[in-house]
């Protein structure tokens, strides 16, 4: 990078981390620490929310997601308007009327302890898991900038933003996603701008759609109905909905987002704001990495995109990498002449640059081969392609932003990870006193999951793309937690014991579904929350049926 990226780079983190502590001064309650005293408006509530969805996985991952898999992703989103509607008129009128400062309080008070403690550890679990995702994801940028080991990378990126997260707790965390996720928009816009104004100058929007839609990468809405395609419209649909219920519903990162406000009102419009922008706003994302396919198809690309990987496999295979780099050049130049063709109106072209850009992608798949025979894990590099972008065609000041801006995404999410696990270890399994020293306790657990996150990155770097690792992790643990609520909400004559082992029994059911690949991961969801509901309904009604007898000989 450029001197100037340089200095946009250190201005834009440094400036973050010394506002975040600045506006954490004060927190010297439990609620001013774990809850922001509960006077954050809706706009603050809005962009907490997204933020802590809207990771660097979002913005390195995702279009990445489009360049490989197309834009069919987006409908994962398509059932989170109406989940946004159902927790505005449900969780949150019941969580401001208990006070509560964890989503899993009410489970007690509904239940019993148990049903609580079990319903908590499972979000301890799969969030101190996906934030462990969550760190990896910048420490790839800071790696690639530094040419620092990845490893070690995930120690220094997840214990810097810890600053401010243990000094001001929820006001802190919330007060910086605000400003952070203002930045990152305006970033990420500017550079998708870029890249529509960065096309040969022969190259008109619609020709870089055309291109991207012959790649078969404009397959926004996919009808064919197939429990294993992962994105579909009726798993977007449906399963998106129980993923999203239960996880802006139950999931203690987001539920201490939304009860941070000042009122009802306030955290309703946060959350139904959220649904009307969140599903444009992913579009838009996407949409980058469609682009991005018509781009290297006109202009010369890479066979990997994660460079520093590339040249460690060359070291150690040089002769089987300069056979691949050859064909590649070969291919490459085949692919740009034929969209040449598209662009220019010749006839047979799009059949030709369809075969040239397959030729491609099936070379890109033996380079990641080969990369995997040599012995590194880091095979996958759909991680890296927008990153490979903002490196070699952004201008200065830019470059550095971005990188910034992707880093302060992740810091993001990661703080209000950090900080909603937290709060459900100190309230849930310790207990709150309304002491000073809930306070202590709260930055003690802060740290013991910061180090079990960092732990958890470091098998992050196994993975492909992380904005699916994320999403099937958490689909492993959100259709059961959400069952639980549904059941609390609707089941009257449902008791602790009864939801307790529906529960348990529902979360074997979808870790063997997942196993065994029996469906998409979207409706492991749908199953974990409707198998604890209909167990639930059973076993309270066998309960009600063999105490009746005695009832009535009593009687």
């Amino acid at each position: 990078m450029s001197t100037l990226d340089w200095g946009v780079f250190f201005a834009t983190l440094f400036g973050i981390v010394l506002y975040g502590v600045w506006r954490g001064r004060g927190s010297s309650t439990a609620d001013d620490y774990l809850r922001a005293g509960q006077a954050m408006p809706w706009y603050a509530v809005l962009l907490g929310v997204m933020a802590t969805q809207a990771s660097a996985i979002t913005f390195l991952s995702a279009p990445g997601q489009a360049f490989t898999d197309g834009m069919r992703f987006v409908q994962y989103y398509f059932g989170l308007p109406l989940a946004m509607i159902v927790i505005s008129v449900l969780f949150i009128p019941m969580f401001r009327r208990l006070n509560v400062y964890t989503a899993y309080e009410f489970l007690e008070q509904r239940f019993d302890r148990r049903t609580r403690l079990a319903t908590s550890v499972l979000f301890l679990l799969s969030r101190g898991l996906s934030t462990g995702i969550s760190i990896y994801a910048p420490s790839i940028i800071v790696a690639t900038l530094f040419d620092w080991n990845i490893y070690a990378t995930n120690v220094v990126v997840g214990g810097l933003l810890l600053a401010y997260t243990l000094s001001g707790g929820a006001r802190s965390v919330a007060h910086t996603q605000t400003l952070m996720f203002g930045i990152i928009l305006t970033s990420i816009a500017a550079a998708g701008v870029y890249l529509v104004q960065g096309f040969p100058q022969d190259i008109s929007m619609s020709d870089a759609l055309r291109l991207s839609e012959i790649a078969g990468k404009l397959n926004v809405i996919t009808t064919t109905f197939d429990l294993h395609d992962k994105y579909n419209i009726w798993s977007g649909v449906i399963g998106g909905f129980f993923l999203a219920l239960s996880y802006f519903g139950t999931d203690q990162s987001q539920v201490g987002r939304f009860i941070t406000g000042k009122n009802i009102r306030e955290s309703r419009i946060g959350l139904l704001v959220n649904g009307l922008v969140k599903i444009p706003m992913q579009y838009g994302i996407l949409l980058i990495g469609a682009l991005l396919v018509a781009l290297y198809s006109l202009v010369p690309g890479p066979i990997f995109f994660n460079t520093s990987v590339a040249q460690r496999a060359e070291r150690a295979d040089s002769t089987t990498a300069h056979v691949l780099h050859r064909q590649w050049d070969a291919a490459n130049t085949q692919l740009m002449l034929t969209a040449q063709d598209v662009v220019s109106g010749k006839q047979g072209a799009d059949v030709r640059y369809r075969a040239a850009y397959d030729s491609t992608t099936r070379l890109r798949a033996q380079y990641r081969t080969f990369v995997r025979s040599t012995g590194i894990l880091e095979s996958n590099d759909t991680n890296y392609i927008f990153l490979y972008y903002v490196r070699t065609m952004l201008p200065a000041g830019l470059i550095g932003l971005i990188f910034a801006v992707v880093i302060m995404a992740s810091w993001g999410s990661i703080s209000a990870g950090f900080h909603s696990l937290a709060t459900a270890s100190v309230v849930d399994l310790r207990g709150i006193t309304n002491t000073p020293s809930d306070i202590r306790a709260a930055r003690w657990h802060t740290l013991m999951w910061a180090v079990f996150g960092i732990a958890m990155s470091m098998l992050a770097t196994q993975m492909g793309s992380l904005i699916e690792a994320v999403n099937i992790l958490g689909s492993l643990f959100y259709g059961p937690i959400l069952g639980i609520f549904i059941v609390a909400f609707l089941i009257k004559r449902a008791n602790g014991r009864v939801t307790f082992w529906s529960a348990a029994v529902a979360e074997a059911l979808v870790i063997a579904c997942w196993a065994l690949n029996v469906v998409s991961f979207l409706w492991l969801n749908v199953i974990g929350t409707v198998t604890v509901v209909v167990l639930a309904l059973l076993l309270s009604s066998l309960t009600a049926l063999r105490s009746s007898p005695s009832q009535n000989e009593h009687r």
